[in-house]
């Protein structure tokens, strides 16, 4: 690990160590601006010892690139240069450096939000992931363009980052210029690769030229575009040459791919089904070509790959990006020798996704990160000592026991099965989703390296937890699986009897999905690998559609290459036996008409049923009658309902148990309140 520690001199910018988040799209940008919460996200990086964060994913030079799409942030007038130069003294503060990324999407954004500008591209033709039309650059607009770039890097200066990336890749104007995939002209910006390139380098030269040579200035470029008819190594390994020899920039930051559609941005962001560090050798590549400093990021999660990239000479500062979204405080902790207690990225894509479906950029695993001005990444210890009893040790209970323990809380944990983990276990069975066991083995680490007493094998009962005298218990005792309420819903078997083995697959199976998450996709997905012949029902528009664009592109991907027959609009009315078969009766949900199926086996998914049991039982008992002061635990103060006298506990119930969401939801739950006990 000693090469990750070891200082790295760019230009006159000593960075402590070499590690880096690059710059992404968070969508935390307030109006543009990139305002407390934005700047809090990257000085807890930089508390956890980072070298230098990068921010604006996308970082708009000018107003016909709305800042709009995934919240981004504007740099297209004089009005930022107060938050950068506030958001500079946060990340300085701490010792990090900080840069930030800045373009123009071109033709890859929206043209019906913010201004409602025409959006401008080399040639008109269709951005499929936005669903957008350009119009085709005109001379007056290419001028435009650069002294915009030209005075967004002089604001970028001015606000007092140490730098900044211009973005050559990610399908963004100036890659559209490059690509022959997206650019036709016939003029001086297209055909050859001397006319292609021209653009790219007008707009470096008028950065340059506004910020002066001592300012460092780097390019984030896709070393292949992995795109029919697009950039391939061999032309992007000449273009690194030509940035290299012309004396503009400092450094190049090398990614992959490309974002035309949904399963182009599932590989620029390689989730699970990836291994570690899968486009290394398109940055080691470039790295024995050029003599430049090298960034790169695209899975590198683990510190023995980011180590190795760096020790082996492939690249000079490793972008962690996702990791330390699972994680801010990565270096910190390898400096304090607790490596064991880093919480890895597991590749979920939940981060990703988030912003795809509009929301903010959240770790499935980490509910503090971009809530740093609400919740803790550091749980703070409690001024008095209580006893808290946790029932169930799925992903809600175990971080309701972590951070009562760091509390300095004295805390028993039950849990009746004879492992922690919960739905997790379940869910990691799955084809390509085994990595998420490593949300479940981060949390049991932590509670055994706490003082938590964790008794597995042991059902919580009401009788033995009042038995106890806790002052506080947190019932996360999860959910079981809901089939529906369709006619003959008993002829049905859930997602979980085919995951866990309960219940063998059946040869001619029906997989009907009214939830839209990953279940009912990743169960279909299994029953086909084992040789199934397979239909998913669904009366949505389409399979899997409350997923983001990164985890919907691999499953659609497994399904289509497992012959899974995809059948949307239709909603299980009823299953009935006939003879030794299962007929379900389907139903458009727009016309009405209904059609039968013959299978010999039906998997009902529709989420999860809370396990009230226990909490009903406690309620009694309990001084608040298990009832949440909302505005209290929204505004982060202790819960102090007393709606029963004579009760001996507060009663609270977390995650699943109280109503079918997800991980995130679960361990959001337990951080927020347990936080205040």
């Amino acid at each position: 690990m000693k090469a990750l520690l070891t200082p790295f001199q760019l230009k006159h910018l000593t960075l402590r160590n070499r590690v880096i988040s690059t710059a992404h799209a968070p969508a935390l940008a307030e109006a543009g601006m990139p305002g407390e919460r934005y700047q809090l996200y990257h000085a807890e990086k930089a508390k956890g010892g980072i070298a230098l964060t990068m921010f604006g994913g996308s970082a708009s030079v000018a107003h016909d690139s709305p800042a709009t799409d995934f919240a981004q942030v504007s740099l297209a007038d004089d009005a930022v240069i107060p938050f950068l130069k506030q958001f500079s003294d946060r990340v300085h503060a701490h010792g990090a450096a900080l840069m930030t990324q800045i373009t123009h999407m071109g033709r890859r954004n929206r043209w019906d939000t913010a201004d409602w500008l025409p959006l401008i591209a080399p040639s008109p033709i269709r951005e499929p992931q936005h669903r957008a039309m350009a119009k085709e650059i005109e001379d007056f607009d290419i001028a435009r363009v650069i002294a915009a770039f030209a005075a967004a890097a002089r604001r970028c200066r001015d606000g007092g980052l140490d730098g900044l990336e211009v973005f050559l890749g990610g399908g963004h104007l100036i890659n559209q210029f490059l690509s022959p995939a997206m650019n036709r002209r016939i003029d001086k910006y297209g055909g050859n690769l001397d006319n292609r390139l021209r653009f790219a380098f007008e707009v470096l030269e008028a950065v340059r030229k506004a910020v002066g040579g001592a300012y460092i200035v780097g390019v984030r470029y896709s070393a292949d575009e992995l795109l029919a008819g697009g950039l391939d190594q061999k032309e992007m390994l000449e273009v690194a040459r030509r940035l290299a020899k012309s004396g503009l920039i400092d450094f190049l930051d090398v990614n992959h791919g490309h974002p035309i559609d949904h399963a182009g941005m599932a590989t620029i962001i390689p989730g699970m089904p990836f291994g570690s560090a899968p486009f290394l050798y398109l940055a080691s590549a470039v790295k024995a070509e050029i003599d430049l400093p090298v960034f790169h990021a695209g899975r590198i999660n683990d510190l023995a790959t980011a180590a190795r990239a760096i020790a082996e000479g492939h690249v000079d500062m490793v972008g962690m990006t996702r990791a330390h979204i699972a994680d801010p405080h990565i270096v910190k902790k390898l400096m304090e020798g607790r490596p064991d207690d880093i919480r890895q990225c597991v590749g979920a894509n939940y981060c990703v996704d988030r912003i795809f479906l509009g929301g903010e950029a959240l770790c499935l695993q980490n509910p503090a990160t971009t809530r740093e001005q609400t919740m803790p990444h550091v749980i703070p210890r409690a001024a008095a000592r209580r006893r808290v009893v946790v029932a169930g040790a799925g992903p809600a209970g175990l971080e309701a026991a972590r951070v009562s323990a760091e509390r300095g809380h004295e805390v028993i944990l039950f849990e009746r099965a004879p492992h922690t983990g919960g739905q997790i276990a379940i869910a990691a069975k799955a084809t390509w989703r085994e990595n998420l066991s490593g949300i479940a083995r981060w949390l049991d680490g932590q509670v055994r390296r706490l003082p938590v007493d964790v008794r597995l094998g042991a059902p919580a009962t009401a009788e033995g937890i009042a038995a106890l005298a806790p002052d506080v218990v947190i019932v996360a005792t999860g959910g079981r699986p809901n089939r529906g309420r369709m006619q003959g819903v008993d002829h049905a078997v859930s997602t979980w009897d085919i995951l866990t083995g309960a219940v063998p697959p059946g040869e001619n199976v029906l997989v009907y999905d009214e939830n839209g998450q990953h279940q009912g996709a990743s169960v279909a997905e299994v029953l086909a690998a084992r040789g199934a012949t397979v239909e998913l029902v669904t009366p949505d528009r389409m399979a899997a559609e409350q997923m983001g664009g990164a985890n919907f592109a691999q499953h659609m991907k497994e399904l289509y290459r497992l012959n899974v027959l995809i059948t949307p609009n239709q909603r299980l009315t009823q299953i009935y036996e006939e003879g030794n078969q299962l007929v379900a009766v389907l139903k458009n949900i727009y016309t009405g008409a209904e059609e039968e199926r013959t299978v010999d086996q039906i998997v009902a998914e529709h989420g999860t049923l809370p396990e009230d049991g226990l909490y009903f039982a406690l309620k009694p008992g309990s001084s608040n009658h298990g009832e949440v002061d909302y505005e209290a635990l929204v505004a982060g103060r202790p819960q102090g309902i007393v709606s029963n006298p004579t009760g001996r506990y507060q009663l609270f119930r977390v995650g699943d148990a109280i109503a079918s969401r997800n991980i995130h939801a679960a361990l959001y739950d337990s951080l927020r309140l347990c936080k205040e006990l």
